[in-house]
């Protein structure tokens, strides 16, 4: 089984908060699991296509895919 298949062991979401508000939310949530559990993030921000992945990434955290641009909606998948 590839690990992208992985089910989030949480998922939050982000969806109406404006930005700065994901990627607060996200580095919170991260903060609180426990290393190696997956955290899937939904988010409508169109600023939080970018300003999520590199705070996660400034932060140490990697993802388990890469972002997913869902209409008007972004999946994030963050390993804490």
């Amino acid at each position: 089984m590839k690990h992208t298949d992985k089910e989030a062991d949480f998922t939050l979401d982000l969806r109406g908060e404006s930005c700065p508000y994901p990627v607060v939310y996200t580095l919170e949530a991260l903060e609180g699991m426990s290393k190696g559990e997956l955290l899937q993030v939904i988010t409508d921000c169109p600023g939080s296509f970018r300003n999520v992945p590199e705070e996660a990434l400034a932060h140490g955290y990697r993802f388990a895919k890469e972002p997913v641009k869902n209409g008007q909606e972004y999946l994030f998948f963050i390993y804490a």
